[in-house]
């Protein structure tokens, strides 16, 4: 039975059906047309018309690919499952002589484990030595990094995605409550952990300075309270093939104005009315990959936060880049309201 949950019309907007994969947890969909498949849209699709500043609200049908893999009525089942393993495809759409979807295989029919995940072996570093004020009062008993969020601490949640992508060698950068974290730490032999001491504030990038003799590859960057669904082989391959010195990982955020908005241009006169429109933003997920020629812009006890960092690489002309995910796929720990909800999946999924 076709999962109605992962099917679209052509005229689906991308801005939606990335709204859609969020909803139903997928990373693709099967578009048709009254019964006819037409083609899939992922989310790769929709990152790369986000990088080529194509219009989300346009449909689906100006993002589909040529060339799709899809399976005929009737073809054999270890050949369509040896294909999807070979591809990592998360769904195969079945068609029929006249192109009619007939039915959808997702992986988890065929395989009893997730697909493969391609190791990455890159350094992360953890910049851990903020005070945490969005989380007060809990933060005035216990550091940020510690705070349960389920039978792990918000820093071992962090550390185990990386760790089963294959980045197990991390960097901790300490200030407030520092003490505590490294007691915490001392008493755990799963993790291959540096700890950084601020002996004073540095802001979100200024430890790194410390790093500049310890780090000579490329290596992840991340706030200690950032939690981000993406395959990590993806976005490394992604970096480098770009040939950036920073790339910033960015969630789409919408913003929905349940009001009619008005342009307005010299004594008042109205240039274009819209209503209530929806504006997306690409905002800064707190997520990096960087090359260890960063160090250079950075001096020993300097307050510089990332931002500050990268603007300081665009004014030399060196090459930022984004790299977008769905606003679902990004999590801020960070703050009350996201705290809670984890906190809620997690023991809802118990």
């Amino acid at each position: 039975m076709i999962n109605s949950e992962i099917i679209i019309d052509p005229n689906t907007s991308m801005i939606d059906s990335l709204a859609i994969m969020d909803r139903v947890d997928r990373k693709l969909l099967i578009v048709c047309d009254g019964g006819k498949f037409i083609g899939v849209i992922s989310i790769g699709d929709i990152q790369r018309a986000i990088l080529k500043k194509q219009d989300l609200s346009l449909p689906v049908s100006t993002s589909i690919r040529a060339k799709i893999t899809y399976a005929m009525l009737g073809d054999d089942i270890h050949t369509i499952k040896k294909k999807m393993h070979e591809q990592k495809i998360e769904c195969m759409p079945i068609v029929d002589n006249n192109g009619v979807l007939c039915d959808v295989i997702e992986w988890d029919q065929l395989f009893d484990d997730s697909k493969e995940i391609v190791k990455v072996n890159c350094p992360v570093v953890i910049m851990a030595g903020g005070k945490g004020t969005r989380l007060l009062p809990l933060t005035n008993v216990i550091p940020k990094p510690l705070i349960p969020v389920s039978d792990k601490t918000i820093i071992e949640e962090i550390m185990s995605n990386f760790q089963k992508a294959g980045a197990d060698h991390f960097y901790i950068s300490l200030n407030y409550m520092m003490e505590i974290i490294k007691d915490f730490f001392s008493k755990r032999d799963c993790w291959n952990v540096d700890f950084i001491h601020e002996t004073k504030p540095l802001g979100t990038a200024g430890a790194l300075f410390f790093l500049k003799n310890k780090i000579d590859t490329t290596f992840f960057l991340t706030n200690c309270d950032t939690l981000v669904d993406l395959d990590l082989n993806d976005l490394l391959q992604y970096h480098k093939r770009n040939n950036n010195i920073v790339t910033v990982v960015s969630a789409i955020k919408t913003i929905h104005i349940p009001y009619g908005t008005l342009e307005t241009g010299v004594d008042g006169v109205i240039k274009n009315m819209r209503e209530k429109p929806d504006y997306i933003y690409q905002i800064n997920s707190g997520f990096y990959v960087m090359e260890p020629e960063i160090f250079d812009y950075l001096q020993n006890e300097e307050f510089i936060n990332v931002p500050d960092l990268i603007n300081k690489l665009i004014n030399d002309d060196k090459k930022v880049g984004a790299f977008p995910v769905s606003e679902k796929s990004w999590v801020d720990m960070g703050n009350w309201d996201e705290y809670l909800t984890i906190v809620n999946k997690y023991l809802s999924d118990k």
